[in-house]
């Protein structure tokens, strides 16, 4: 580990949470980006110290971009973009359209994510075979996890604000869902 490391985010996707670590050389002007270990970028004697860096992250290829300010004298900011967004507003948005539960499953950690707008659903970074049936209170959209038979029911709140309400279900006992 380099001790020109400045910055080191947690991204959560709908493949898995990213560790994004960035790198920055002010008297090389050596710049290393490293995604979950592995180092995606590496650009060596950079003369202009500010700028940005785009690269992709996750199986989805989202984009992400590392804005490096000059804040004072030789002090600089580091601030990561995710689709155009500061981080915090894309997780904040995020979950609006996502709904996430972290489960254990015969001694294995389980994180499944459904995508509210395209009724994907993804465990541990892969995308799941789904089967979908409308139901008389609303739908649900099945999958297995290993042995275990899994199902997210989507049902009207009755309220419009709430809007709909997604319940994930494993042999028919019900998870609560995470806050990311």
């Amino acid at each position: 580990m380099s001790n020109d490391l400045v910055g080191v985010w947690e991204v959560a996707l709908s493949d898995g949470v990213h560790r994004i670590e960035f790198e920055h050389g002010t008297t090389t002007g050596k710049r290393v980006i490293t995604i979950d270990g592995k180092e995606i970028l590496k650009r060596d004697w950079m003369f202009k110290l500010v700028g940005k860096e785009t690269f992709n992250v996750g199986s989805s290829d989202t984009k992400a971009t590392i804005n490096i300010d000059a804040v004072s004298g030789f002090a600089y900011e580091y601030t990561l973009e995710i689709n155009g967004k500061s981080l915090k507003k894309y997780m904040e948005n995020r979950s609006k359209v996502t709904s996430t539960w972290v489960l254990n499953l015969d001694g294995i950690d389980c994180r499944v994510v459904l995508e509210k707008d395209t009724m994907d659903i993804w465990c541990n970074g892969e995308k799941m075979q789904t089967a979908g049936e409308f139901v008389d209170d609303g739908t649900e959209t099945h999958f297995t996890l290993g042995d275990h038979d899994c199902c997210i029911k989507a049902v009207s709140s009755g309220k419009r604000r709430d809007g709909i309400i997604h319940t994930l279900l494993v042999d028919g006992t019900e998870i609560a869902e995470c806050v990311e």
